[in-house]
């Protein structure tokens, strides 16, 4: 089973042109840190700056949202805004496209520098960008029945986040575990990092004796809210099991229905885990998050995008309902085909 680590994503508010600079130099470091070659990262560099200075001139409350996996020959932009919106995403595509007077070749640029690409907008609520920047040595991706992207952020004024995520995917079955230790900043993230630990080690481990292992491995951390689900394209279903604040949530055009966890806290206590079984409809989205994210969300504008890359789903949902006080973790899974 391949194993997807979730990477911290630095947050750059663009109030001004000399955030854009700031941004393109931390995309440097994590140029360097991924692996990537040269020609990559400059076209990193020129992706951070489009999307930059494109949230500087047109978008109200715009950021930008950095991460790279060491290793991995991989970073990811992420650009999102609270309006004004776009009206017709694909004009604006196009070269010689500009609102405001510029030669118009940004956002088609940054498509073409993009190894994946995604736009979604809507009018007045606003625009999220997805780009990913490869080099030549990215490792290929196995066969995997489903797609998982996730994003984390952590609490204002913290460097480190005391959320921490990870997955496991091969073409029939998937794992994700989500982990908020308690609290926030360094230690809260000792504990979060205990659970990946233990996680990866076994991606395909039952969730039940996952979450009584991790009980027993965050002893001597200050615990963590751990929840793990494990999915099954065989039966279509969903196992889960976990203790404290993570929330998750499985919806589709018709239905919505929430995964729940027990009271406790994973390393410090916790009832005897109990695992739930639950279906899988084909075209639905599940979505898991820490209570960083407000629990009570529509999901009525996850709906133009529910086939679509999962980490346009989880942009909105942190753009739409971060509670802007603590580390905050929004993993989204879609069945591919």
């Amino acid at each position: 089973m391949e194993v997807i680590s979730g990477a911290l994503h630095t947050v750059f508010p663009m109030g001004d042109a000399s955030r854009v600079g700031e941004a393109r130099r931390h995309g440097a470091t994590l140029a360097a840190q991924a692996g990537l070659d040269e020609v990559a990262a400059g076209r990193l560099a020129l992706v951070v700056t489009e999307l930059g200075n494109n949230l500087v001139r047109h978008a109200q409350g715009g950021r930008l949202l950095l991460a790279g996996r060491p290793g991995s020959c991989e970073v990811e932009v992420i650009s999102i805004d609270d309006g004004p919106g776009i009206s017709d995403p694909e004009r604006c595509l196009a070269d010689g496209y500009s609102t405001g007077g510029t030669p118009g070749t940004g956002m088609g640029a940054v498509r073409r520098l993009s190894q994946q690409f995604e736009l979604h907008s809507a009018v007045p609520d606003g625009t999220i960008v997805v780009s990913r920047i490869r080099g030549d040595a990215a490792v290929a991706l196995g066969a995997r029945g489903m797609a998982v992207a996730g994003i984390a952020i952590a609490a204002p004024g913290e460097t480190i986040c005391g959320d921490a995520w990870s997955a496991g995917m091969d073409a029939s079955l998937g794992s994700v575990m989500v982990a908020d230790g308690l609290g926030h900043g360094p230690d809260a993230a000792d504990a979060s990092q205990a659970a990946v630990r233990l996680f990866e080690a076994n991606p395909a481990v039952e969730p039940r004796v996952f979450v009584e292992g991790a009980h027993t491995y965050l002893r001597g951390t200050r615990g963590a809210a751990v929840a793990i689900l494990q999915m099954d394209l065989t039966d279509a279903s969903i196992r889960s099991c976990g203790a404290g604040n993570i929330m998750g949530r499985i919806i589709s055009g018709v239905s919505d229905r929430s995964v729940l966890t027990q009271h406790g806290t994973v390393g410090l206590q916790i009832r005897s885990p109990e695992e739930v079984k639950q279906a899988w409809p084909e075209h639905a989205l599940l979505v898991v998050h820490s209570d960083g994210i407000e629990s009570r969300w529509k999901p009525d504008r996850l709906m133009p995008v529910l086939g679509r890359d999962p980490l346009l789903a989880a942009a909105i949902l942190l753009r739409d309902h971060c509670r802007g006080r603590d580390d905050a973790t929004v993993v989204v899974i879609r069945r591919e085909g």
